[in-house]
């Protein structure tokens, strides 16, 4: 459970993304609100051809888009796009580390699941078919899951706190909720935070599959992830990353520097149950929704949304109703599943999906759930379907869960710099 703080306020002031839907936190936000889905059937000359119905596909990127050629050599794709996201996170929050900024005074903690699983396949693969000589000395640098954070660090010059948080689907969350409490406890006055996850190989896949976590049966790939609908099978395997740049208030007013949304709490919990099922009361997830309220010092009368961790997963799906309700009494606030038109990114889900409630607060626009057509009764919420809902937003909680039982939620709310804005020009976007 996290303690309430009465330390400085922390203020999103910049936001990268690179998902199925492209590269740009403000295109993802615009395309989720329009009920555009990014994800699609394998094409043949991919390996989850004929493996998985339905995937979620970030765009292309090659090392030398993010890296110097000398430290592009075996780099796995989960930090590559951690690199893509943190560029224009960094760039968007306008701040030169060393100049704005003392670097021992600036954190990274960018997280995943799992690290570098494609690139250690392909490996394997390689010692397998040509014997011992042929596994690189560059596989470990490319493949642990601590070096999207490590890069990030190099590539910027950042001296400070550096970290990644491995809770499976909860991680890049995790990553957030720490770039809180450094900015509340005094130990950074900026944080790069986020998550990445590139896990579209065939043995992870195959995983999955057999443990029948994964939709199939769908002729409609974008029909696959279906949230809280009764036709749901299971999540749509997807790969990307969310990178947030964090800040302490009063720091990013001293430097003119605008807010998208201020992130007022977290909340950790562990359900203590299975490795691979929610409690089914949904008490764990409740339970940290709930310690980010405290944390936040508010109220659930406060949240007007919650971007549910939805993953479509017949048990995950009705836990997760359950803990809203629990939470929420009476009132339910509006709820979406975002992953019904992303996939699940896995470590990268809970960043991306904090970088989508940062951009519903500045925009007053609650992105839709797709493909509800016909909500279970035991998830029984107040669903945004149908298209974006416009209204102001006072408060929001973003909520990831875990394989292990690990449970994550964080709370945002207005920004408290005096400088405002949404999509980076200080201007509200209308939403059909």
């Amino acid at each position: 459970m996290s303690p309430a703080g009465s330390g400085p306020a922390a203020v999103v002031t910049g936001l990268g993304a690179f998902t199925p839907l492209g590269r740009g936190a403000a295109d993802l936000f615009d395309a989720l609100c329009h009920g555009k889905s990014g994800l699609r059937r394998p094409p043949e000359d991919h390996p989850l051809f004929g493996v998985v119905d339905s995937v979620g596909m970030a765009p292309g990127i090659t090392p030398a888009e993010v890296l110097p050629p000398s430290e592009g050599r075996l780099v796995d794709r989960f930090a590559l796009m951690a690199l893509a996201a943190a560029d224009d996170a960094i760039a968007d929050a306008g701040i030169v580390v060393g100049a704005d900024v003392d670097p021992t005074r600036v954190a990274v903690v960018v997280s995943s699941g799992a690290g570098g699983l494609t690139t250690y396949e392909a490996q394997a693969l390689e010692r397998a078919e040509r014997g011992p000589t042929a596994v690189s000395p560059y596989l470990l640098p490319g493949m642990l899951p601590n070096m999207a954070a490590a890069r990030i660090a190099i590539k910027y010059g950042i001296r400070g706190w550096s970290s990644a948080i491995a809770t499976a689907c909860s991680a890049g969350a995790h990553a957030v909720a720490e770039a809180a409490r450094l900015i509340r406890y005094g130990e950074a006055d900026v944080v790069v935070c986020g998550g990445a996850e590139s896990p579209l190989n065939a043995t992870t896949a195959l995983a999955f599959s057999h443990a029948r976590a994964l939709a199939h049966g769908f002729d409609d790939p974008e029909a696959a992830s279906r949230p809280f609908d009764r036709r749901r099978k299971g999540f749509v395997l997807s790969e990307g990353a969310g990178v947030l740049v964090v800040e302490r208030a009063d720091f990013a007013d001293a430097r003119g520097a605008s807010g998208y949304a201020d992130l007022l709490g977290w909340g950790v919990s562990t359900d203590a149950y299975r490795p691979t099922a929610p409690r089914p009361d949904g008490e764990g997830a409740a339970q940290a929704m709930r310690s980010a309220l405290a944390s936040g010092g508010l109220g659930a009368d406060d949240v007007d949304y919650v971007n549910a961790h939805g993953t479509a997963t017949k048990l995950g799906d009705i836990a997760e109703a359950k803990a809203i309700r629990s939470v929420f009494a009476e009132r339910s606030p509006a709820v979406s599943g975002t992953k019904s038109m992303t996939g699940h990114l896995l470590g990268g889900s809970g960043a991306v999906e904090a970088a989508i409630c940062a951009l519903a607060v500045a925009q007053g626009a609650l992105p839709p759930t797709h493909n509800l057509d016909d909500p279970d009764p035991a998830c029984e919420l107040d669903h945004v379907v149908g298209g974006a809902r416009r209204q102001d937003v006072r408060a929001v909680l973003s909520n990831s869960f875990a394989f292990g039982g690990h449970n994550v939620s964080l709370l945002l709310g207005a920004p408290s710099t005096r400088r405002t804005r949404a999509h980076g020009s200080g201007e509200r976007k209308e939403h059909a």
